[in-house]
């Protein structure tokens, strides 16, 4: 059995922040009036401020599963998973954008993952709990080492007012206008791993407990029926036709307020029940994330809680409703993002998290534990201007644009390099240990394979161009000993040296090398210049800042970092023998254009190694 650490968290609110007095102008306006209820309706709740994915024509900007994508993206972006590493999603939200298939099919196809397991989950606000347990469970019986999980709701586009309008209504019920001003739209998404994280906090799950009492209660929010009241009614599927149902007001989703006490009592109920198991310390708890739809219900459930004396003080409560609104299944995960990065938490505090579900009455909690070290320095380095390694070459039309258009390429290649994991965390201040020794394995393997096609170029290019040739072996000359560099960089580490030695390439250095071998071979490939522009720009630029960033960020010494700073000092001197290769007189507009397109060739493959660190 495994413990299971949540090491990372990530949400995604669409569009900017709507207030309360410009609801209506997003969900529009029914026959043109003012609701009546909604001010009434905001004043209990205390939202301030919520997100849509829909804009003032009530038309959407964002599916549901998009949201989902945006916030699983920014969850494994803060992490050390990699996309293609990941084992299982799962998803929780309370209507998917399609009746069929699945919402993590959906969720899966927008991602950047691998095959994996998938698994769906609908109900309400609690099916985002189901599928954390569902995680929870495979990753502590050892089935999975790392799962992704993700609760999402889009409630908006149910709430436009044409929906209502072709009904032909003019007004609504209370039980189908209320939620109107209740809910809203966004994702929350967490890493869950069988290990917690080398930088920073993690939370250990201690435990996730979840009750249906479906079998004591009616339906309270609900969709597809017109009423509450008759279990035998037909549903929305049963009417003749959509729109038939539609008309009968068995697609609005209601909910029936009168009810919604009951779901409090059941839930402190559920409360007392794991204290009385002893589950539950309250003496323990630091933090409390009470998943309450309205600030109205949080006083009853703090009185119900002191009457049975199981109170928890006011400032261990932790809500962000005001400010992200009502998420329902997302909400959970939303508010323990805010929280993980919020800077309060210490190792050791408890958080009790708490979601019912008013759907058809479920109950759940889930206890974290924060484990890690809440000191560790994770400083962000400012971003430098990007810009190309200058090019000093005699001037004429070829040479212009030859420089113009390489410009271009380096530009293009070095904004794509800061959304690479490993450059991004580099950057971000958030490299592990573990993510530079990976680092430092990929690259030896593409370094060794650097001077034997440099070489291999030289061999294939003909006398009469000698300056050329002898640029070329030059090169080869001052690198074919930097793959010891890296080596020794790896032992200063702590590491094996058979372990480097016995590496393998990924994928992206797999397609690297063997394009540079391709054309290594051909008969006086003068292209490779623009390789060269590549890969000794990024000595002369890149290699020098990375290192000085990862030093400090993992306090390392000189001979831990040396191929990276040696490169930021030597590839000076090596770009300038690129620059005299690129004044030789043979030079004119049609090498010109193979070097630009083996440059970019170069780069896209470059990043691609970069990307694809670890994998085999």
């Amino acid at each position: 059995m495994s413990e299971v650490f949540i090491t990372s968290t990530g949400s995604f609110l669409p569009n900017k922040a709507i207030n309360n007095d410009e609801i209506e102008d997003y969900l529009g306006r029914i026959q043109g009036k003012d609701s009546r209820a909604k001010n009434r309706v905001l004043k209990q709740n205390g939202i301030k401020t919520r997100y849509y994915a829909i804009d003032k024509d009530q038309k959407s900007t964002h599916s549901n599963a998009q949201l989902a994508v945006g916030a699983v993206n920014d969850a494994i972006q803060k992490s050390g998973l990699r996309t293609t590493d990941v084992e299982l999603l799962c998803t929780g939200t309370t209507q998917a954008d399609l009746p069929i298939p699945g919402f993590a099919s959906m969720v899966h196809a927008g991602l950047d993952f691998n095959k994996c397991e998938v698994a769906s989950f609908q109900s309400v606000c609690a099916s985002g709990i189901m599928a954390l347990k569902n995680a929870f469970a495979q990753i502590k019986c050892d089935e999975k080492e790392n799962a992704v999980c993700v609760g999402s709701e889009m409630a908006s586009r149910l709430f436009k007012a044409s929906r209502f309008e072709a009904q032909g209504v003019d007004d609504l019920p209370f039980n189908a206008e209320f939620l109107r001003w209740m809910l809203s739209d966004g994702a929350g998404a967490f890493v869950l791993q069988n290990k917690k994280n080398e930088n920073g906090i993690s939370l250990k799950i201690d435990w996730i407990d979840l009750k249906s009492h479906a079998n004591e209660f009616p339906v309270c929010m609900y969709t597809g029926k017109t009423d509450n009241k008759n279990e035998h009614e037909q549903t929305w599927l049963d009417y003749p036709s959509y729109e038939e149902a539609s008309k009968a007001g068995a697609i609005n989703l209601q909910q029936d307020t009168r009810l919604l006490d009951k779901v409090i009592k059941t839930g402190v109920a559920h409360y007392f029940d794991l204290i009385d198991q002893g589950k539950i310390n309250t003496n323990e708890i630091d933090w409390l994330c009470c998943h309450y739809s309205s600030e109205m219900f949080k006083d009853p459930i703090k009185e119900l809680m002191l009457k049975g004396g199981g109170e928890i003080a006011d400032e261990k409560w932790f809500s962000n409703l005001s400010s992200k609104g009502n998420t329902g299944a997302a909400s959970i995960f939303i508010m323990l993002d805010e929280l993980m990065h919020s800077g309060s938490l210490k190792p050791g505090n408890k958080i009790l998290c708490m979601v019912p579900e008013s759907g058809r009455f479920i109950t759940s909690f889930m206890q974290l534990t924060v484990v890690g070290d809440s000191d560790t320095d994770t400083k962000p380095y400012p971003l430098r201007k990007i810009e190309s390694p200058e090019l000093v070459i005699n001037n004429s039309e070829t040479s212009e644009w030859l420089i113009r258009n390489l410009t271009q390429v380096w530009i293009d290649f070095e904004n794509a390099l800061l959304k690479v994991p490993v450059i991004a965390k580099i950057q971000d201040g958030t490299l592990s240990l573990s993510d530079y020794k990976l680092l430092l394995t990929d690259l030896r393997q593409q370094v060794i394979d650097g001077s034997q096609w440099i070489s291999r170029a030289a061999s294939n290019i003909d006398i009469e161009l000698f300056e050329l040739r002898s640029a070329f072996i030059k090169h080869t000359a001052a690198e074919h000993k930097d793959y010891q560099m890296l080596e020794r960089n790896y032992v200063a580490l702590g590491e094996d040296l058979e372990v480097i030695q016995n590496g393998e390439k990924n994928i992206g250095t797999v397609s690297l090398t063997s394009f540079m071998f391709q054309q290594a071979s051909k008969p006086n490939p003068i292209d490779l210049l623009g390789s060269m522009f590549i890969i000794e720009g990024i000595g002369k630029r890149l290699a020098g800042y990375w290192g000085k960033m990862i030093k400090d960020q993992l306090n390392l010494k000189d001979e831990q970092v040396s191929f990276f700073t040696y490169h930021g000092v030597a590839d000076e001197n090596h770009f300038h023998n690129l620059e005299e290769a690129l004044n030789h007189p043979e030079m004119n507009m049609a090498v010109a254009e193979k070097i630009v397109k083996t440059a970019k060739i170069t780069a896209k493959l470059y990043t691609m190694q970069l990307n694809e660190l670890g994998n085999y």
